[in-house]
Formats: C-alpha cells, sequence, structure tokens
C-alpha cells in the first residue's frame, strides 16, 4: 500500500499541471495515466504559448519528465473506483487492484467525443475531420471545408469556421434551416447542402469529397465536425459529487467539488477548455489544495501539541 498527499486521476494538460505544482510545493503526488489523451489523434496542437505546433505527446512527455523531476510520480493505469477511506482521505482503486492511500483526489478525466453517424468519419478525426477552428483552422485556412451541422449552434458554428476560407459548404439535413439561418449563411457566400450524408471520399489516404445519398459528391478537403462532449464522471458519480445537469462537474471558483477532499479540473469541467487553459486550470486547483493540505497540516499539528505528541 502507498500513502499520498494527492492523487491525480488523469495524466493530460490539467493533471500534470496540478501534479508539477503539488510537487513544487513539497507534496507527495501520484499522477494516475490511463494513456489514451483526447487529442492522440491530432499531429499537433496550437495555441499554446511557447509551445504552438508541438506534437501533443511531446508535450505530455515533458510534462511528466518536469512532475518526476520535483520528486512527483506518475503511474500508467487505469482507476477504476475511488472511496472514501471512512475518515478524512481517500483509496485510489486500480485495474490490478493496487490500494492507493491519498489524503486528496484531483479527478481530470476528460471528456469524450461522440461523433454523427457517418462512415469514415471517425477513422478521419483529428486529420482532415476536425472540431476546433481554433486549434486547427489555420492549418487548413484557404481550402475547400466543410461543417457538418443539423445539431443545436451548428449555424453559428459554420459561420465561425467561414473565418478560415472563402469556401465553405455546410451539410444539413433537410427542413432543418430557418430562414433567417438561410439568409445568414447566403449573405457570407456559405454553400448549403440539404440530404443525407452516405459517407466521405478518401482517395491515397486523404479526404476527397463527401458523398450524398442522391449520388452527388461534394469535393471537400477537410470538415469541421461539433461533436457532442460526453464528459468522463463516472468516478466523481462513485463518490457523490454533485453533476450539473449536462453531466459536467460542479465545482466553485478554485475546482472543489461538493465532496470535501475532492477536486476537478480541466474538460471534466469546461468542455471548450483548450490545452492552455486546461493547463492553467489544473495549476489553479493545485493551489487551492495545497492549501487545504496546510490547514489540515495545521489542525493535526495543534492536536498533537494538545495531545502532548510533540515536544
Amino acid at each position: 500500500m502507498s500513502q499520498y498527499d494527492v492523487v491525480v486521476i488523469g495524466g493530460g494538460a490539467a493533471g500534470l499541471s496540478a501534479a508539477l505544482v503539488l510537487s513544487r510545493a513539497r507534496r507527495k503526488v501520484l499522477v494516475v495515466d490511463a494513456g489514451t489523451p483526447r487529442n492522440a489523434p491530432a499531429a499537433h496542437m496550437h495555441g499554446y504559448l511557447s509551445r504552438d505546433g508541438l506534437p501533443p505527446s511531446e508535450l505530455l512527455e515533458l510534462g511528466r519528465d518536469e512532475v518526476r523531476s520535483y520528486g512527483g510520480h506518475v503511474l500508467k493505469s487505469t482507476t477504476t473506483e475511488l472511496r472514501s477511506d471512512g475518515h478524512n482521505g481517500f483509496w485510489v482503486i486500480l485495474a490490478d487492484g493496487q490500494r492507493i492511500s491519498t489524503r486528496r483526489i484531483l479527478v481530470t478525466t476528460g471528456l469524450r467525443d461522440e461523433l454523427p453517424d457517418v462512415p469514415g468519419l471517425r477513422d478521419r478525426w483529428a486529420r482532415d475531420v476536425l472540431h476546433c477552428p481554433y486549434c486547427h483552422g489555420y492549418e487548413v485556412r484557404d481550402r475547400r471545408l466543410g461543417v457538418i451541422g443539423g445539431g443545436p449552434g451548428a449555424v453559428r458554428y459554420a459561420q465561425i469556421v467561414r473565418q478560415w476560407t472563402h469556401d465553405l459548404v455546410y451539410f444539413t439535413p433537410p427542413n432543418t434551416l430557418t430562414a433567417t439561418e438561410r439568409a445568414e449563411l447566403s449573405a457570407r457566400a456559405i454553400g448549403v447542402v440539404e440530404g443525407t450524408i452516405v459517407q466521405l471520399v478518401i482517395d491515397d489516404d486523404r479526404l476527397r469529397g463527401v458523398q450524398m445519398d442522391d449520388g452527388c459528391v461534394v469535393p471537400r478537403d477537410a470538415l469541421f465536425v461539433p461533436p457532442r462532449f460526453v464528459p468522463n464522471n463516472h468516478l466523481l458519480r462513485s463518490l457523490g459529487c454533485a453533476i450539473d445537469d449536462d453531466g459536467w462537474a460542479a465545482i466553485d471558483n478554485t475546482g472543489r467539488t461538493s465532496v470535501p477532499g475532492v477536486w476537478a479540473a480541466g474538460n471534466l469541467v469546461d468542455p471548450r477548455a483548450q490545452v492552455i487553459t486546461a493547463a492553467g486550470a489544473g495549476s489553479a486547483a493545485a493551489i487551492a489544495l495545497n492549501a487545504d493540505l496546510v490547514d489540515d497540516d495545521v489542525r493535526n499539528a495543534v492536536r498533537d501539541l494538545d495531545q502532548g505528541l510533540v515536544p
């Protein structure tokens, strides 16, 4: 059995940033990382000051090295359950049955992207099927782009994507656009294709177009898809942490959940947080966590002094 001040569940930008701050605060920290980051298919990440264009895997490897350099520990494993230890701490249960004791927990398990049911879409994810124009728009600027729409907010999303190209097509099921939306799309020269997408057309491992149910193929070089974000909140639920109506962790302005001793940060809290935003949230949560531990240390020291356990 191992005992830590803080166990961080999730080794992405939020989790590693938190572990770095806590390790530098001389806390005993463990990061448990399943090794399946959401952005693994992406060749590069963008918008992270001083690291723009760096492959996500390299950022995480640098982060792990930095955490270890200050005495933090990183373990590749899957957390299956979190339990209260019946006192003021917790048990972290791993897939191999190992139990880890910790005073505090930070959960940074992020989210997963639920994509429309279009053949070939998942295979091209983060290559030429993209979700974040701020992350990838510049790299496909001035090319033939498409937006797979039809859902709430999709028209506005297409208007944002329009910032990066003059050749944009909005794909949508029939009879989903309002008169106002049609006028707005037309005003900015965004083409509209109504119908059912049958499949993506791929040639030489590149997206060439979108095939519709009438047999027409609309040439496109890249597609943007507003996915449905699904939070990985099962560990928080198992502890009884409050979750909002959409499944996101309910926290205060420091990242503290409704369960004392448990914090959350990153995409588990904010589905639209980019890598740099998630890293900042992890750092802020770590500072709050350390302050909470200091309060605990003071209480324990006073108790021990009153009981004559210290000189």
